[in-house]
């Protein structure tokens, strides 16, 4: 399944629908405003919070959390810097592991586990300025959680140029 993001601004208290392949509204992230840490919400078209990004309290690395119903589900974190690349790594409560790779900043990179992929993101598919999709490879895979993966990411590489 593919997302279509249309990559206004990441910044804290814009909200921003993201489509599925077919136009519908699939998630609304609502960045959350006046926090003392850096929050967004992914929210089903009903407005129910799916997941919960934060950015992580006195890490020694920039990371942020991704939460289900008030509940740890993952941490993310940047794993290595190259010339070219970006990597970051996704560890989930149950210790699975997924890396991050790519140009995170060009909207062109990959969210894979154990080499297999599970998310692509790119801006090929479209010809509209500032639109990238995120598509969803696996069909068991998480969607909110590979959209909220892919949604981090890209946030944390934006905040490390701003800095």
């Amino acid at each position: 399944m593919k997302y279509l993001v249309r990559d206004k601004i990441f910044a804290i208290g814009d909200d921003y629908w993201i489509e599925d392949e077919h136009g519908r509204h699939a998630f609304l992230v609502d960045g959350k405003a006046l926090r003392l840490r850096d929050t967004l919400e992914l929210k089903d078209p009903d407005g129910q919070v799916l997941i919960t990004l934060r950015q992580k309290m006195f890490s020694l690395r920039d990371a942020m959390t991704i939460e289900r119903d008030d509940q740890p589900l993952a941490t993310v974190r940047r794993k290595r810097l190259s010339l070219l690349r970006n990597h970051y790594r996704v560890t989930l409560v149950e210790g699975t592991e997924l890396d991050v790779s790519g140009r995170i900043l060009d909207r062109e990179f990959a969210v894979e586990y154990e080499g297999e992929l599970l998310v692509h993101v790119s801006r090929q598919w479209f010809h509209v300025r500032d639109t990238y999709a995120v598509n969803v490879v696996r069909e068991d895979a998480d969607a909110a959680l590979m959209v909220a993966v892919a949604v981090c990411v890209i946030r944390m590489a934006e905040r490390e140029r701003e800095d």
